[in-house]
């Protein structure tokens, strides 16, 4: 069970870096599409992933028509801020890819108009422009992992010192 979490052309390393915890933490494939706003070498980048670097798996790409030549056929949702459907709104499934556009921009939207039910939002008020990359990929990747019951995932946790009754 895993579901692949796309960025496109981010900027900001840090986000980059929370991103790939989160993908390491739910064994979600991380997707990065270049140009990106730093090197995968930067401090920010890795600082903000922390000790879960080798529990990742990453690819890159060298533009969005390589990403998408390389996933021919991949069941694709696009997160975005234009979107007509809320992102609790499809079906999630087992090797969904989760694609996010630039802090900046977001995704391009001759790619969203042609996608249009595949474009997925996550609710807001009408004064905020988006959530952090960051957040809104967590937001995304949890509630596709909710849709499949956590399947993979430690679901329970236990005390050090007592236990449950």
């Amino acid at each position: 069970m895993s579901f692949n979490i796309v960025l496109v052309e981010p900027e900001i390393p840090q986000n980059t870096g929370n991103i790939a915890r989160t993908c390491a933490a739910t064994g979600a494939k991380l997707h990065l599409v270049r140009p990106m706003g730093f090197e995968i070498t930067d401090k920010h980048l890795k600082r903000a992933g922390l000790d879960y670097w080798h529990l990742l798996d990453v690819k890159y790409y060298d533009d969005i028509n390589h990403f998408f030549k390389e996933n021919a056929g991949g069941n694709f949702y696009y997160s975005t801020t234009k979107a007509v459907n809320k992102h609790t709104d499809v079906s999630y499934s087992d090797g969904d890819y989760l694609v996010f556009g630039k802090e900046t921009k977001g995704l391009d939207e001759a790619l969203l108009h042609d996608n249009k039910e595949k474009c997925i939002r996550i609710p807001m008020i009408d004064e905020a422009r988006s959530l952090n990359l960051s957040n809104a990929v967590a937001i995304v990747l949890y509630e596709a992992m909710r849709q499949v019951d956590f399947q993979t995932l430690k679901t329970h946790g236990a005390l050090t010192k007592y236990t449950w009754d």
